[in-house]
């Protein structure tokens, strides 16, 4: 579904009420500014209810297109900003914030 309409990058930030608890407000507003500072026009941000990881919030999951998607925990302000600029923009996925790589669960 990524390359519908262009796009080739997905970060979703899960905003069900425990992660809006958690901070889920400010790690998109972070995304949103640091999206805002670039040029890029194939990068779609959306949101999703409860996932039912409450005890990691705030999630965040981002994808690429043809590659397994990554699901980031405790992901404040700071962690967004450095997840966009290193993963979304360069490519090198932020592994001490990794939970999840596709479906499976990362210890």
């Amino acid at each position: 579904s990524l390359r519908e309409g262009g796009n080739t990058v997905r970060i979703t930030v899960h905003m069900g009420t425990c992660g809006i608890a958690s901070g889920a407000r400010k790690t998109m507003d972070a995304l949103i500014d640091e999206l805002s500072r670039t040029d890029r026009q194939d990068i779609m941000v959306t949101t999703s209810g409860c996932i039912g990881l409450c005890s990691e919030e705030p999630l965040v999951t981002v994808e690429l297109l043809d590659q397994a998607p990554i699901r980031y925990h405790f992901v404040d302000e700071n962690k967004m900003r450095q997840i966009f600029k290193r993963h979304v923009l360069e490519g090198e996925i932020q592994e001490q914030f990794v939970l999840a790589r596709g479906t499976e669960h990362v210890s």
